[in-house]
């Protein structure tokens, strides 16, 4: 058991934030995977930047167990069409920025295969959006539910959409930044299609 460095809940389209305690804590990170799914998190939720402000994408899940679901027995739901008005926000936010269509064709299929699993879904877009940003991170995971880790740094509550967000954060050009100023914390896409291969300098 890895007794240092973090645990990080599995998200979609993480914030910027998680990706800079991913680089600070390397390479000793551990994914929660044994939890219960908490509802109105990143687990299933992303920012963007759009033209009128944050846009939240969310990936809705099947409804079922509520809050007694195992995360990675969480599936998702396809009763609407999900992933094309994801995918046409992304365009629509992202297509005048430095890099969009750079990661384009990579990004797309997870817009087009229908994943059965959250959990599955989330890891293999992380495991995209690594390579992308040229981060190295083996990816360790809990082997059981943990209440506590009184010798890691536990982030499985702290970066949440509803709570107050006191991390510091250097700004970088975004599409929309004359219209609204700097949005922090924003999903890694933002950066990454902004950024491109400087993301990692710049984590």
């Amino acid at each position: 058991m890895i007794e240092k460095g973090a645990v990080l809940p599995m998200f979609y389209l993480p914030p910027v934030e998680y990706f800079v305690k991913l680089n600070i804590y390397k390479p000793d990170i551990l994914i929660e995977s044994e939890e219960h799914f908490p509802k109105q998190t990143f687990r299933n939720r992303a920012n963007i930047y759009s033209p009128d402000g944050i846009l939240a994408l969310t990936v809705p899940v099947v409804r079922g167990a509520k809050n007694h679901t195992k995360i990675k027995e969480v599936r998702i739901s396809y009763d609407f069409e999900w992933q094309r008005l994801h995918w046409l926000s992304l365009q629509a936010c992202y297509r005048r920025s430095a890099y969009f269509e750079y990661y384009e064709d990579e990004l797309a299929p997870f817009y087009e295969k229908k994943f059965d699993f959250l959990f599955d879904y989330n890891q293999q877009m992380l495991q995209f959006i690594l390579k992308a940003v040229k981060m190295k991170v083996e990816l360790n995971y809990t082997p059981t539910y943990e209440a506590d880790y009184p010798s890691m740094a536990d982030f499985r509550q702290s970066i949440h959409p509803k709570k107050e967000n006191y991390f510091n954060q250097k700004p970088y050009v975004q599409v929309f930044d004359e219209r609204r100023g700097f949005q922090k914390n924003l999903s890694i896409a933002d950066l990454l299609f902004n950024q491109g291969p400087h993301s990692i300098n710049y984590l």
